[in-house]
């Protein structure tokens, strides 16, 4: 038997447990925010950090300085996304409406995100 994807809704980041659905919720309440999604990126030094992946609500334009600012006010530093992507796409999701993270993850270039 292996873990396929609900393992990776927690994120390790360098010893603490960050709960994707936490930051995902933090996220979500901004007014610019129409989906989120949040993933661990890989780290040599932390294992993983804190990524985001943001759809914005139509005809909004999120700031990603004002979006960690705002997830600041709300989660523990450690919790922050390190990585946000402003993505125009609709989130990739299941048949069930599931968001599909593995596709997600191959599909995101944390390299241009800040």
């Amino acid at each position: 038997m292996s873990i396929v994807d609900r393992k990776k809704d927690m994120i390790n980041r360098g010893g603490e447990n960050v709960y994707c659905v936490e930051v995902e919720n933090a996220l979500a309440a901004h007014p610019d925010v129409g989906e989120v999604a949040v993933i661990g990126v890989p780290d040599s030094m932390m294992g993983e950090k804190v990524g985001a992946v943001v759809v914005p609500r139509p005809g909004r334009t999120p700031d990603v300085g004002e979006l960690t600012a705002f997830a600041a006010e709300h989660l523990a530093d450690f919790k922050v996304p390190q990585f946000v992507v402003i993505r125009s796409e609709p989130l990739p999701r299941n048949a069930g409406g599931k968001v599909l993270k593995p596709s997600l993850r191959e599909q995101t270039d944390w390299q241009t995100a800040r």
